[in-house]
């Protein structure tokens, strides 16, 4: 996976323009807090971030080790191997959605006290540490409070609200915003590069439209469109369902149910994804209730649906959008979405 493949494996390669300029400055004068906050959207690079820094303050050919002007991790030295390999003895990760209880935090702690072994900081990197549990928290809260000097802790989350305010007080906390137009750009031209993938500027500005601001999603979009060799506009746009997606709209206002489910049929059949068709349909009528209520004059297409039957569709898309996770043929939530909406207008 395109995203897996070229993750950032150095501060230069962090496509975060706002994060790259505060790692690296951080790590250039030395002043090293004792915990962060890392807080953020999926797919923003926090966990990247956290074993960027993680080599660099233990790589053998840097600044830190004294033979080097640059912070930057050299990957070649057997401490940033290691940890990119994940098998450094310095460097612990734990993912907090599946062990969040007392007993994997204190086995931590007791971790944590002991000396690094090849590198000069042991760091624990704590992933969706919002998950971590109430005892837990409290448990690590005096480790974080008075550690090691030689110890760093990392915790990264999408839901800064549920980290006690006594976890984030002692933690220098650091944004991973939405990621800019410009920031994605980068990261595209990065991939394409190593790939030697060429990309029409429609198609990359069609990735920045549908990647919600998010690395990952954007490197993933990237892929399925290379695969599924749909790097012409009209194909592309065919894949999302940019162009299809009114003509469904069009077919629930004005025809049967039978003649919807057909499209839809005909839809996936032509290589359609439903994920994106239900993404844009959304958006496009969320626009549309927006503009019925009076907030916004935006210009864009009528299909005639009342502010009623804007907020049933809303719903009814949403919940398919919901279920696509978990149903194993893509178009069975959409299909059932259109039979409810009919269902409700008889």
């Amino acid at each position: 996976m395109f995203y897996l493949k070229y993750r950032p494996r150095t501060i230069e390669e962090l496509d975060n323009s706002q994060v790259r300029e505060i790692i690296f400055n951080m790590l250039q004068s030395k002043n090293l807090p004792h915990a962060f906050l890392y807080i953020g959207p999926k797919g923003m690079g926090k966990t990247s971030t956290a074993r960027i820094f993680a080599k660099s303050v233990n790589c053998l050919n840097n600044s830190y080790a004294g033979k080097s002007s640059s912070v930057e991790p050299c990957n070649r030295c057997k401490n940033c191997l290691g940890i990119d390999a994940s098998s450094s003895a310095d460097v612990m990760e734990l993912d907090a959605a599946s062990n969040r209880g007392i007993e994997e935090v204190k086995k931590l702690i007791r971790e944590s006290i002991f000396a690094p072994m090849t590198g000069r900081y042991r760091v624990f990197i704590i992933d969706e540490a919002h998950m971590i549990t109430h005892d837990a928290f409290n448990a690590l809260l005096k480790t974080i409070e008075e550690p090691p000097a030689t110890v760093i802790f990392i915790l990264a989350t999408t839901n800064e609200e549920k980290v006690p305010i006594t976890i984030q007080s002692r933690c220098l906390r650091v944004h991973f915003g939405s990621a800019t137009a410009a920031d994605i750009s980068r990261m595209l031209k990065r991939i394409t590069s190593k790939e030697k993938i060429t990309l029409p500027q429609e198609i990359h500005d069609l990735i920045l439209q549908y990647s919600e601001s998010s690395f990952r999603d954007a490197a993933k979009l990237l892929e399925e469109l290379t695969i599924q060799n749909k790097l012409d506009l009209d194909e592309a746009k065919r894949y999302l369902g940019i162009r299809a997606k009114q003509n469904l709209l069009h077919l629930m206002k004005k025809s049967e149910a039978g003649e919807s489910l057909a499209w839809i049929d005909e839809y996936i059949k032509n290589g359609g994804n439903v994920k994106y068709l239900l993404e844009d349909i959304l958006e496009r009528l969320r626009k549309q209730l927006l503009i019925k209520n009076g907030i916004s004059q935006e210009n864009t297409e009528d299909f005639g649906f009342s502010t009623k039957e804007i907020t049933q569709l809303l719903k009814l898309f949403t919940e398919a959008y919901g279920s696509l996770r978990i149903s194993p043929i893509p178009a069975i939530p959409l299909e059932i979405a259109v039979i409810e909406f009919y269902n409700l207008k008889q």
